[in-house]
């Protein structure tokens, strides 16, 4: 099960109606790639984040208001949890960060492992356990937190679970983006250095496919993020390193 040259990485994904962990088109498009894989035997792990409260349920009240809440689902009923625990740094704070294994089978019996990070461990701070609980949900402080968990911490529970023959890392839009300094930090590591190089860049390129839907919707996003945030200055504020 761990000999796969493809991981698939995505904010959301729509596994089953009854597992809240998409919203909308990202999530539906992730599902069927993940469920075309399996179909195809194509030798691929997903990797998302477990989203204890979903994105949210709307309800109409007796007035026609709408109204909003968790849509919080019992992640063990679906999922099974994994061994290992992988470490990655926020802000100075050491998060600790679990996995959940939900397998998809094709019509040929092939399975994809879809593993599920997790931030809601006693080891952590009460903010930090909430780093996994909803979709797409505060501010974007929240957000890039969540993205510093799908990419780096995804990529450092991947090795811990044993994928360590993965060519290829597919990014289903930028969430998680941050996987990219991980895998740089490991090939510099590799070479006994403590910075990565342009060859390295070059190397990582080589590994890494990103595709989106909505390019102009991406480039007001890049956009308004490059606003709030200096990209030397997140690094080192929010990972704790400097890679450059």
């Amino acid at each position: 099960m761990n000999d796969r040259s493809i991981a698939y990485f995505s904010m959301e994904m729509a596994l089953r109606p009854d597992m809240p962990t998409y919203s909308g088109g990202l999530g539906v498009l992730a599902g069927d790639t993940i469920r075309s894989a399996a179909d195809l035997k194509v030798p691929m792990v997903a990797v998302t984040l477990v989203h204890r409260q979903g994105y949210f349920s709307q309800k109409l009240d007796a007035n026609g208001w709408q109204t909003e809440e968790a849509a919080e689902w019992d992640v063990q009923e679906f999922c099974r949890e994994m061994p290992p625990r992988v470490q990655i740094g926020i802000e100075g704070r050491t998060v600790h960060v679990r996995a959940w294994q939900y397998t998809v089978k094709g019509i040929s019996g092939h399975e994809v492992p879809v593993i599920l990070l997790d931030t809601n461990l006693r080891e952590n701070s009460e903010w930090d356990r909430a780093l996994t609980d909803h979709l797409y949900g505060g501010d974007l402080h929240y957000r890039l937190c969540q993205e510093i968990v799908l990419g780096i911490g995804g990529v450092r529970m991947l090795r811990a679970l044993g994928y360590h023959d993965v060519s290829r890392f597919h990014m289903n839009e930028g969430h998680a983006a941050l996987l990219g300094l991980e895998l740089l930090d490991e090939r510099a590591r590799w070479f006994h250095r403590d910075r990565f190089n342009h060859e390295d860049v070059q190397a990582i390129q080589r590994q890494c496919v990103f595709t989106t839907r909505f390019i102009e919707v991406m480039r007001h996003a890049i956009a308004l993020n490059a606003s709030h945030f200096n990209t030397q200055r997140m690094v080192q504020g929010y990972i704790g390193k400097a890679y450059f």
